[in-house]
């Protein structure tokens, strides 16, 4: 018979896999077409994948629950059911105390409890004045239950199980991880006609065993490639995605974020996620009694901070109790002990504060300083609040500082990380004075966010750590929220959960 030439092409384009695979499709079953071929069940899939998309086939897939053994239930399968090896102990003893029975039985609470309400439930024991009394028969004891025959059937498909085996399952499917419902898919390959006539076909007489597959070095190099055919490939067929190596979304964004404060100016500070509460709460002129202080806001570390700077600490007393630069102070008695209590730092700031108290000796006080780093609060975990997350923050120390240029810097930072439509509206914050919220407008959901804060540092902050009052702009806006809205992320515990789909999927960061 004559082989149009469409139907040859086709044929020319069959890989080896897809050449073992073809003859046995009628199998409809990928275990033996393994068996028969040799290959791999994913080169098989794969094959199977080749030849629908060259409609010599045709796929469906079946999905099937399947019940099978949980880790209970394999336990169970050796050493038998609660309730088998109860019974067995009731039987041996005839009356047995229930204190005893639950001691002897090795049972946990859970166990020992499923087990009584088993037996009771089918008369197999009577429970009197604190005793468990044998009720069943020698021929019901030495008889499996339809539970354990059931667990010894498994898998099975839930579709096809029988009257007793519904019952069985009924009874077990709710108790702590005896048996698990899986879903499997089934895929059947059915021929198509082309399919139909390309099997019908010789494929030694049109294929030529020595047809080059691959183009290699050597097959250039010696010439080997004269004279001989090449294998048609269908570029015309989906390939797999292939996903290349690339940093965590979330580093990409703070590389990206870091590389706008180098190229605006600014240089970058670092330090220790674990800090004092001096540094974090006191040098910013927060009140030993303040609420944010507290375990419920804050994690405390059990370990005492060593503080050696004793003018910067008594400046930042004498702020606190007395007041300095013209303020009345917190009118309280500051404590030293408490300040020098440890803990995971709850923002960034306490690493501004340590850069002006380096600049406390130098002849110029003037400086452009910027960080982005990991901080911690004692959080909830749920959609919108995490335990960790990033902030950036930043400080510009000038003589000739006003609150235009804060307003400038901010501007500039979000214009370059994509946030066109800035507003600022007056704000309280503890340390800074004037404060501001920064805001975005959202084009789609048609609303103003809040990205952070932002202000000028208050003489009581300045003065004992700078040794005067310079003025200080200021901000920390959270980074998280900023990443959660680029990338569309609606629930926090996305950033970090490292799911390979998501981080394969997620898109390069570019603006």
């Amino acid at each position: 018979m004559e082989i149009k030439e469409e139907v040859k092409k086709i044929i020319e384009t069959l890989s080896p896999t897809e050449r073992k695979v073809l003859p046995y499709i009628e199998e409809k079953n990928i275990k033996k077409i393994q068996e028969k071929t040799g290959l791999s069940d994913v080169a098989v899939l794969r094959a199977l994948e080749f030849l629908s998309n060259k409609k010599i086939l045709r796929l469906s897939q079946k999905k099937k629950k399947i019940i099978n053994l949980d880790i209970n239930g394999l336990l169970y399968i050796k050493k038998g059911l609660p309730e088998r090896r109860l019974l067995n102990l009731v039987a041996e003893k005839k009356s047995v105390r229930l204190e005893d029975a639950k001691n002897l039985s090795k049972l946990s609470d859970n166990e020992f409890k499923a087990a009584l309400g088993a037996l009771k439930k089918k008369a197999l024991i009577n429970l009197v004045n604190g005793k468990i009394l044998l009720q069943a028969s020698q021929e019901e004891i030495s008889k499996k239950s339809l539970e354990e025959q059931f667990l010894e059937a498994l898998p099975l498909e839930l579709e096809k199980l029988k009257p007793e085996q519904k019952l069985a399952f009924q009874n077990l499917k709710n108790r702590k991880k005896i048996i698990i419902i899986e879903e499997k898919k089934e895929i059947n390959a059915e021929l198509t006609d082309l399919g139909k006539q390309i099997l019908s076909q010789d494929f030694t007489k049109i294929i030529d065993e020595k047809m080059i597959e691959r183009l290699t070095p050597e097959i250039i190099k010696s010439g080997g490639w004269k004279g001989k055919k090449f294998r048609r490939y269908d570029i015309t067929s989906p390939l797999p995605k292939i996903s290349g190596g690339k940093r965590h979304f979330v580093n990409q964004a703070i590389d990206y974020a870091r590389k706008i404060w180098i190229e605006m100016g600014f240089q970058e500070m670092t330090g220790s996620l674990i800090q004092s509460s001096f540094w974090n709460f006191d040098a910013l002129f927060t009140p030993q009694d303040h609420p944010a202080r507290e375990m419920q806001d804050t994690f405390f570390i059990d370990k005492k901070s060593e503080l050696k700077n004793k003018e910067i600490i008594q400046k930042v007393k004498e702020a606190h109790e007395k007041g300095i630069g013209g303020s009345k102070g917190w009118r309280y008695k500051w404590k030293e002990e408490e300040a020098r209590k440890t803990l995971l730092r709850t923002h960034t700031t306490c690493l501004s504060g340590q850069t002006l108290a380096k600049l406390r000796n130098l002849k110029e006080k003037k400086g452009k300083y910027f960080a982005i780093g990991k901080c911690f609060r004692n959080e909830t975990l749920d959609w919108s609040h995490s335990f960790e997350f990033n902030q950036t923050e930043g400080i510009v120390i000038d003589k000739n500082a006003n609150f235009k240029h804060l307003l400038g810097y901010l501007k500039e930072f979000f214009k370059k990380m994509g946030f066109e439509k800035i507003r600022f509206t007056p704000a309280y914050f503890p340390y800074t004075e004037p404060s501001v919220e920064i805001n975005w407008w959202h084009p789609e959901k048609k609303v103003w966010l809040e990205l952070g804060g932002a202000g000028i540092f208050r003489p009581e902050l300045t003065i004992p750590l700078l040794g005067e009052h310079i003025p200080v702009l200021a901000w920390g806006p959270g980074f998280d929220r900023i990443l959660m809205d680029y990338y569309n992320i609606q629930d926090i515990r996305e950033l970090y959960k490292n799911d390979i789909k998501q981080l394969r999927k997620i898109k390069f960061w570019i603006k």
